[in-house]
């Protein structure tokens, strides 16, 4: 089965298009790395919860929309191997291409795949 990277972050509503080309320059990168899939997802109806909701998970503020990501990956070792590549890599170093949202409040995790219907 694959394995699956996930995203959850707030992103300030103004930088959509910033966002959405920072997504494309490192769904390249992604790629090239190993990676077989890279999904970005904008908040349409995504709504706050009384005790628990994306939008608290990441403290999200009136201002910005949340985003759910992910990424496949063919197994986990392939996925190691090329997030260690994806890091290094000097196209998505701040310099190069910088975050468009506060990276302190994003949500990741790996998963492995146990239903793919």
């Amino acid at each position: 089965m694959t394995y699956v990277d996930g995203f959850v972050a707030a992103v300030p509503t103004a930088n959509r298009e910033r966002y959405i080309q920072h997504a494309r320059d490192a769904a390249v990168v992604f790629k090239e790395h190993g990676a077989l899939t890279m999904v970005e997802c904008w908040g349409d109806d995504v709504p706050e919860g009384k005790l628990t909701s994306f939008p608290m998970a990441v403290k999200c503020r009136p201002d910005e929309t949340v985003i759910f990501s992910w990424i496949t990956w063919p197994s986990r070792a392939v996925r190691d191997r090329g997030m260690a590549k994806v890091m290094e890599d000097p196209r998505l170093q701040p310099e190069a291409n910088p975050m468009p949202f506060d990276g302190k409040r994003l949500i990741y995790g790996g998963f492995d795949v146990v239903l793919d219907a």
